[in-house]
């Protein structure tokens, strides 16, 4: 089995709004044996009965590839809920399996997998999956999320925050976009000072601090020396705690030290976790951890030491061995609970309490497992948030407050947390900058708080951390409508990043070159905390290739679905191409602008939400889908005796005179002027009021230097050269027409297409051009795989069978040549189109050798 295509859509694609993989699979060459389907489903018996009923009788293993996929994710431990196969055009056995994913990783291992699985059970092979599984598993757990972090990213999430993890392997995420994003790494946030991480990992800092704020803590001292040690233990005259000072989670730390022996102990079990140890007071009562998000208390929790309880027979070892078997326990942090181990200092622990790890617990007998409570080390937690007193609350945000920390886990001593501190004599022991958060999101016991939604609140307050985003797309014109919706939000004082085709603009600065329209350039973007409004040119390529950048855009634009690109990434037909562009109008959420005059595009209206506006522009001022959407109330933009008129129902508002617009070139360039319809309507879609929507249209120009390739107009010795990116049908035709609205003279169009597009496109695009223009010659650029001359060959053919006279048809394979050959069949008057240029350098190069002067010109312009 070959695969012929496999792609990771990490945003919404054709297939799904969630991640998915895809992949084409060619089964030529496996042969499935008798009783394939009866093997598969022995050894992956729990699919579920509808899977299971597909996979009986399966002929094809193409066909097996996804639910396989599906169900190692699942045993793997990352299930995800969206799959399906597909047939593929033309191709009878080929199928296009769609996993979705919840990790790409895990996805990315199981489909490997999964095609070794399917080889082996069709050639009759055994196959080890336990010892797949487990490397899935593993899998998994690299790549899993912590704990903490989870609950603040789905807290994030479910206010429709947007969440991007910044590196696969650690827990550093955006939350938002742009300049309202916010940096979270567990729960240490963009906004945690970092002095106050290092005060609130020194102990002994902290504990001045706090009690130069009257925050009480526990006498002590900072050493160095196990005598130092003794002698300040001496001094408390009393049972003391012994820590190292800059180590967490509960590491190295000893309580309830009364001997110099258990001092001795306790001080060299801290100097394994750092040099500087704390000797200080032990205070006496119940470990507790108070949450604090701003200048709130979110949680708080009883900690309780790592405990069992005897049932007359059975030793601790053995206690804790069916204790750690809990589901809810695992290693380090990816569970609710963690394993209690059964180390040196629990052998001590227990020592104090009369048993080992081979003693049989009397039963109902509770024995601990260590001296402190932390979750880290196998802990567990009991809610008491609504017990503390508001005088501990105060204390406790002071604290937060003195070490400058906006998230804190405060550690409390005290004998019952819900009598004020100082009357008991209970203290604050430790300040944690990233405190873990589990024990308060899944108590063992009491109410469960949201205190992942606590830090999001304190982060974003009532901002759900978008940035408005508007996403064009469409077959042509997208670069030209991208950058005059980007230039007018920009005149109005947001500073604007733009990604096009010819690279990423933010607040006018290129910052990405290069054909910029897919998902990595979107999200360079929405990941800088420079950029105020964002406005993404979207093309068919990267919808299919990594889906869309962004969960969901405020506005979408979709400005015309017509032939090209077809026969490539599984887009056969028009249809198919139109069902690419509609996963953008479906990503908005407030409103799509649509082309009244373009059937695919009116279509789309039927497939939105209903709380989605539209709004429909047009050319043409009776166009019927307008004027049927403007009795209705709806609001649409159109032009009437070149002027944009913005209409909301009964109220139609004359905007500006289109030969007032550079971009229009004095009216001549309609398909720019329905460019500037399209940006028109998204500006007021985004809230842009009529002065800052004239202001940005009148100033827009679309030349070598702002806009190069689209449209961009140069004179050269009296003929008018029009150079432009088109390449295909409709963008030959709108040229040609604007062309001859320039000029009674005569139009002359050089003019090539990329060699990927199919036969049938290529010569189309021949007879469109004989069509328009009155000379014309051909020449190649981008051959993409075909050989020299054939892309040339067949635009040739499009072209007589369009029925240019034989003496007004030329072909010169060079561009220069072209060019210089275009230009020598103008007089001064006439324009030359000069069509899928992909550099103003071709124009000036084929100028140096007769016109030096002119190509220096044209170079000065484009700087």
């Amino acid at each position: 089995m070959r695969i012929l295509e496999q792609r990771f859509l990490r945003g919404p694609n054709l297939y799904s709004a969630a991640p998915c993989l895809m992949a084409v699979a060619d089964p030529a060459g496996l042969d499935l044996a008798p009783g394939f389907g009866a093997r598969l489903l022995a050894l992956l018996p729990e699919l579920s009965p509808e899977v299971a009923a597909r996979l009986a009788g399966i002929q094809n293993a193409a066909q097996a590839l996804e639910p396989v996929v599906m169900e190692l994710q699942r045993l793997a431990g990352a299930p995800a809920d969206f799959s399906q196969t597909l047939d593929v055009p033309r191709k009878t056995e080929v199928r296009r399996a769609v996993c979705g994913y919840r990790t790409e990783q895990v996805a990315r291992l199981a489909f490997d997998t999964a095609l070794d699985l399917i080889k082996a059970v069709a050639r009759g092979e055994d196959f080890d999956l336990a010892r797949a599984v487990d490397a899935l598993h593993e899998t998994a757990e690299d790549y899993a999320i912590g704990t903490s972090t989870g609950a603040v990213v789905n807290a994030a999430l479910k206010r429709g925050i947007p969440s991007l993890r910044i590196t696969d392997e650690a827990n550093l995420f955006q939350l938002g976009w742009g300049s309202k994003q916010k940096r979270l790494q567990a729960t240490i946030t963009g906004a945690t000072n970092s002095i106050a991480v290092g005060i609130a990992s020194d102990k002994q800092l902290t504990k001045t601090l706090l009690e130069q704020a009257g925050v009480p803590v526990p006498g002590g001292s900072t050493v160095t020396t196990l005598a130092d040690a003794q002698r300040v233990a001496r001094r408390l005259g009393g049972p003391a705690t012994i820590k190292p000072l800059d180590a967490n989670q509960g590491k190295g730390v000893t309580t309830t030290c009364t001997t110099p022996e258990e001092v001795e102990r306790a001080f060299e079990h801290a100097r394994k976790y750092g040099r500087y140890v704390i000797v200080e007071e032990f205070l006496e009562g119940r470990d507790y951890r108070v949450l604090v998000t701003g200048n709130k208390i979110a949680a708080a929790s009883w900690r309780r030491p790592p405990c069992v309880t005897g049932d007359g027979k059975s030793t601790v070892r053995e206690l804790v061995e069916v204790e750690n078997r809990n589901p809810a326990r695992g290693e380090g942090h990816t569970n609710i609970l963690t394993k209690i181990p059964l180390d040196d200092l629990a052998a001590s622990t227990l020592a104090k309490q009369g048993y080992g790890f081979d003693s049989i617990v009397p039963g109902g007998v509770s024995v601990d497992l260590r001296g402190n409570a932390n979750l880290s080390t196998g802990g567990t937690a009991e809610d008491v948030t609504d017990l503390l007193p508001e005088e501990t609350r105060e204390i406790c945000i002071r604290a937060a407050r003195t070490i400058g920390l906006d998230v804190a886990g405060i550690d409390v001593i005290c004998q019952d947390i819900s009598q004020p501190l100082r009357e008991q004599k209970g203290g604050i022991i430790e300040v944690n900058a990233a405190p873990g958060i589990r024990m308060h999101q899944y108590p063992s016991r009491g109410t469960p708080r949201d205190a992942g939604a606590a830090i999001v609140e304190a982060l974003f307050g009532d901002s759900d951390g978008r940035i408005p985003v508007v996403a064009i797309t469409g077959t042509n014109g997208k670069t030209t409508t991208s950058l005059l919706i980007a230039h007018a939000a920009r005149l109005s004082g947001l500073r604007t990043g733009v990604t096009t085709t010819e690279g990423v603009y933010i607040d006018g600065q290129l910052t990405m070159k290069g054909d910029c329209t897919g998902y990595r350039s979107a999200r360079s973007l929405l990941t800088s905390p420079e950029v105020d409004f964002a406005v993404l040119e979207t093309a068919r390529g990267g919808i299919l290739k990594r889906g869309l950048a962004y969960d969901r855009c405020d506005v979408s634009v979709v400005l015309n679905v017509s032939s090209d690109h077809l026969g490539l990434d599984g887009v056969e037909t028009i249809e198919d191409l139109a069902r690419v562009k509609a996963v953008v109008a479906q990503r908005a959420s407030r409103a799509v602008v649509l082309n009244a005059e373009d059937d695919y595009c009116v279509a789309m209206a039927r497939d939105l939400a209903e709380n989605v506006e539209v709004l429909y522009f047009a050319l043409d001022e009776d166009n019927p889908v307008l004027l049927r959407h403007l009795e209705r109330g709806g609001r649409g933009v159109y032009l009437e005796d070149n002027t944009v008129v913005l209409a909301t129902g009964a109220r139609h508002e004359a905007l500006v005179d289109v030969r007032q617009m550079p971009v229009s070139l004095n009216g001549c360039a309609r398909y720019n002027i329905a460019n500037a319809l399209a940006a028109t309507a998204a500006l007021a879609a985004s809230g842009f009021g009529n002065a800052e929507i004239v202001a940005g249209m009148r100033s827009f120009v679309s030349d070598s230097k702002h806009n190069p390739l689209r449209s961009n107009v140069f004179d050269v010795d009296g003929v008018t050269v029009i150079v432009d990116y088109a390449h295909n049908c409709a963008a030959y035709a709108a040229l040609s027409e604007t062309a001859r609205a320039m000029t009674p003279g005569r139009v002359v169009g050089v003019v090539a297409a990329p060699g990927d597009r199919r036969d049938a496109d290529l010569v189309d695009v021949g007879r469109t051009c004989a069509a328009g223009f009155d000379e014309l010659v051909v020449y190649e650029t981008e051959n993409r795989g075909r050989s020299e001359g054939e892309v040339a060959a067949l635009l040739v053919q499009g072209a007589r069978l369009g029925r240019v006279a034989q003496d007004k048809l030329s072909c010169e394979l060079d561009v220069h040549r072209a060019i210089r050959k275009g230009l020598s069949l103008c007089q001064p008057g006439d324009v030359l189109v000069f069509g899928c240029g992909s550099s103003i350098s071709e124009l000036t190069e084929a100028l140096r050798p007769t016109r030096p002067e002119i190509a220096q010109r044209i170079e000065a312009e484009a700087v």
